[in-house]
């Protein structure tokens, strides 16, 4: 249930959407198109603005810093509502992921210096943890050498998520010990004009501009570790469960508005004299669909309150919820391409967008199978 608040924000949310961010401004964003550019960063600055002005940036951090610290349930509303247009924006890499990285492992200084950015959208933070496509966290690689007072990072990284709109990245190094130990793994907060880094952007079928992010020989002082050195294996973990849940609420509101739209597709194709939605095959996958949705967003929103309450359960919930809208997500999107017949096949329609999304919102922070085996394990099977 939502409080008076939540309602509020919710029905802001999906007004505003709507109307700035419609699945006609995601078009805009493919190059082939013609308004989009190969440099861009894959979302829009002038709408990232407005998002800053209502605050949606700074749900999550404290009130001292500039934000509303709203709790994670309704920061969940507002990337459902985006997730409904395929909206694209950085707003769970930052006003989720790394302001939920500077609460749980920085210092009274380095919230200082980053979380009022993050409140007011002039700071756009992001997760540079992945090296391949395994997710496998453990197997880290890139190196972080101590050096005098600071400390010298060597490697790659990739994807990034919103890598070419951050200002600064949380990235996992190592600090000691082989890929595949647990221990040994170090957060660095590092701003993105620092020497060294430099960034290539990496084109993905759903027009999002992910970044492969090269170090060579970053240099950054002590002051910008992030937790405690050699032990920051734990808070990645937690950070990675925020990200999928949060990633998880996006693609509720994706699963969401694509069974809205076949189903007022179904209600009003007519076919061989009849409106095909009275047809008993078709009306039971609506009611297949509608009922995998349901349990998917329960899973969503048990996750959602999981992270407010700090409970124990939160990776076995943020599994579970990844996995559940995962699996939903992908049958939906599938099935909407395919009961709107050859125009489902079409750039132009919207469907084939929400496929593209849910094909690769299944791999981030997790894919559906990685996440599925995660909570079996978790769960002792």
């Amino acid at each position: 249930m939502l409080n008076e608040e939540q309602q509020m924000l919710r029905d802001m949310a999906a007004e505003w959407v709507r109307d700035r961010l419609p699945v006609t401004a995601l078009r805009s964003l493919y190059g082939h198109d013609g308004g989009g550019r190969p440099d861009a960063e894959g979302f829009d600055p002038a709408a990232w603005a407005e998002m800053a002005q209502m605050g949606w940036t700074g749900i999550l951090v404290p009130e001292a810093q500039g934000g509303s610290d709203f709790g994670c349930r309704s920061m969940g509303l507002v990337l459902e509502e985006l997730g409904r247009t395929l909206g694209a924006s950085p707003l769970l890499s930052s006003a989720l992921v790394a302001a939920s990285a500077l609460r749980l492992g920085g210092t009274e200084a380095q919230q200082a210096r980053w979380l009022p950015g993050i409140a007011d959208g002039s700071a756009i933070g992001t997760l540079a943890a992945e090296e391949g496509s395994q997710h496998e966290r453990e197997k880290i690689a890139l190196a972080a050498m101590a050096v005098g007072d600071g400390w010298v990072l060597n490697g790659i990284k990739r994807p990034v998520q919103d890598g070419m709109a951050a200002t600064f990245a949380i990235v996992a190094a190592r600090t000691h010990g082989l890929p595949g130990d647990r221990d040994g793994i170090t957060l660095f907060l590092v701003a993105s004009d620092t020497p060294g880094l430099s960034r290539e952007a990496l084109d993905q079928i759903d027009a999002r501009r992910p970044a492969l992010f090269s170090f060579d020989n970053v240099t950054v002082s002590a002051d910008a570790v992030l937790g405690e050195v050699g032990k920051g294996i734990d808070l990645l973990d937690s950070l990675f469960d925020r990200a999928a849940i949060g990633l998880a609420a996006e693609m509720l509101g994706n699963a969401s508005q694509a069974f809205d739209t076949t189903l007022d597709y179904l209600k009003t194709r007519v076919q061989f004299g009849a409106i095909i939605g009275s047809f008993q095959a078709l009306q039971h996958r609506a009611a297949e669909m509608f009922g995998e949705l349901q349990l998917a967003r329960s899973a969503v929103e048990a996750a959602l309150d999981a992270m407010d309450a700090n409970d124990p359960a939160l990776p076995a919930l943020a599994s579970l919820a990844k996995a559940t809208v995962g699996e939903t997500l992908h049958g939906i999107s599938s099935q909407m391409v395919q009961l709107h017949g050859g125009i489902g096949m079409t750039h132009e329609h919207d469907a084939g967008l929400y496929l593209k999304r849910a094909r690769m919102a299944a791999q981030c922070y997790g894919s559906t199978a990685w996440h599925r085996e995660r909570w079996a394990r978790l769960n002792g099977y």
